[in-house]
């Protein structure tokens, strides 16, 4: 299976590389993932919002190929444990489709055109997170979620 995460934005934190470098590394032998950097519309007018979520959702969607299956990182997204992550990877391995993408948003949220082409809105936590952290987080639970559906151990 071919995972891609779509996200806005570059990283700038050198540890927050590392860690996410070290995750990719170790998916290796599970799954191809792609990480796709887009940038993020400026906005110099807050009254300009909506627009610069078009744009960039424009950018997302271009990046997204119509048999694709899409999970779109969303406050209001369904939250799952690790273990329901991994199930719900799997089901959409066993499902047939070949590529799975992930998609994080700008700061400002994620265009309504992205979340509703989205096949699963997922929630991290009822927290708030950098982007940067979210990119961590997701591809560390997504690591995990093929070490659980292998049955190997990993930390708890």
């Amino acid at each position: 299976m071919k995972i891609k995460v779509i996200a806005l934005g570059k990283i700038k934190e050198k540890f927050l590389k590392d860690g996410i470098d070290e995750f990719l590394k170790r998916l290796t032998p599970y799954a191809s993932l792609e990480v796709v950097e887009l940038n993020p519309v400026e906005i110099k007018d807050e009254n300009l919002t909506s627009k610069a979520l078009d744009e960039e959702g424009e950018n997302i969607l271009s990046h997204i190929k119509d048999n694709s299956y899409v999970i779109t990182m969303e406050i209001q997204g369904k939250q799952l444990s690790s273990e329901e992550l991994a199930q719900k990877i799997n089901d959409i391995t066993i499902s047939g489709v070949s590529e799975l993408v992930f998609v994080i948003g700008s700061s400002c949220g994620i265009s309504p055109k992205v979340s509703a082409r989205a096949d699963f809105k997922l929630s991290m936590s009822k927290m708030t997170f950098l982007h940067q952290f979210a990119r961590m987080i997701l591809v560390e639970q997504i690591y995990r979620a093929f070490k659980i559906l292998k049955g190997e151990k990993y930390h708890k």
